[in-house]
């Protein structure tokens, strides 16, 4: 870590207004970022970053100097965003365990590399239901293992598979639908 963010942290530990404001310029980029990829539009990500730096404001002082501090950082925005989650959606899970393996998605071998934009990415994973969409995150961006995510939020580990199998096959279905219709149009 280099000395002028260990000053910065310090700052903010003094509660230093500048200091907290640097942090802040510095940091909401990739944290803003986090709350767009959690929540399901612009309103809500706005409250959990909201809430998410009061929080960090809040503990600065419990940061130890070890590790990176933007990885602490995250930390809390993610498990904020997981928290407001929690809240809007009671009942987050169903068992899914039992679901008859019958009902799987078959996915094509034969694979293609296609870009899509970061932007309309973002928005198909808005999109998708809350459960989804937390596990998705958690697994893709985030780099838990499904055991972690099962102990995390408290369920079997053959559900956040599932979740996040069903989550991918959403993505899958609204990219190929963008491609067809790219293709009618070009075409």
């Amino acid at each position: 870590m280099d000395n002028k963010l260990r000053i910065l942290i310090q700052k903010c530990v003094d509660k230093n207004r500048e200091g907290q404001r640097e942090l802040y310029t510095l940091l909401s980029p990739v944290l803003y970022g986090i709350c767009l990829k959690y929540m399901k539009n612009k309103t809500e990500a706005d409250d959990v970053f909201q809430d998410a730096f009061i929080i960090l404001f809040q503990k600065i002082d419990q940061y130890k100097f070890k590790g990176s501090f933007e990885g602490w950082a995250k930390r809390i925005f993610v498990n904020e965003a997981l928290e407001v989650l929690r809240k809007k959606q009671r009942q987050l899970y169903i068992a899914i365990e039992d679901a008859n393996e019958d009902n799987s998605v078959e996915v094509s071998t034969n694979t293609v590399d296609v870009y899509v934009p970061q932007d309309r990415l973002l928005k198909y994973i808005q999109q998708l239901p809350d459960n989804y969409r937390m596990i998705f995150n958690l697994f893709v961006f985030e780099g838990y293992s499904h055991k972690e995510i099962s102990t995390k939020l408290n369920i079997a580990i053959g559900t956040s598979k599932s979740l996040l199998s069903r989550a991918k096959s959403i993505l899958r279905v609204k990219i190929n639908e963008e491609l067809s219709k790219k293709c009618h149009e070009e075409g």
